[in-house]
């Protein structure tokens, strides 16, 4: 999982403010399909929001799967938005 600077999470914070969810995890939860579309649309836009409907130990856990399997740095986990 990559770290973020206080500086670099604010600027993406900003940045993130105005974008809208792009996948979406359901009752499924993260499967390997949701994680390939993850990536995919990373590689694409460089920062995503993610919604997902769990509860909040599971939101946070997918959230942790998710970084550690693709490298990649968590910004903000606001409700079901990540």
């Amino acid at each position: 999982m990559l770290s973020l600077t206080v500086s670099e999470r604010l600027a993406l914070k900003g940045r993130a403010h105005a974008l809208n969810p792009t996948v979406m995890i359901g009752n499924a939860g993260l499967t390997e399909q949701v994680l390939k579309e993850i990536a995919q649309t990373l590689k694409i836009h460089e920062l995503i929001k993610i919604r997902v409907m769990a509860e909040r130990p599971q939101r946070e856990a997918i959230l942790a799967e998710i970084c550690t399997q693709l490298n990649a740095a968590p910004v903000q986990h606001i409700g079901k938005i990540l």
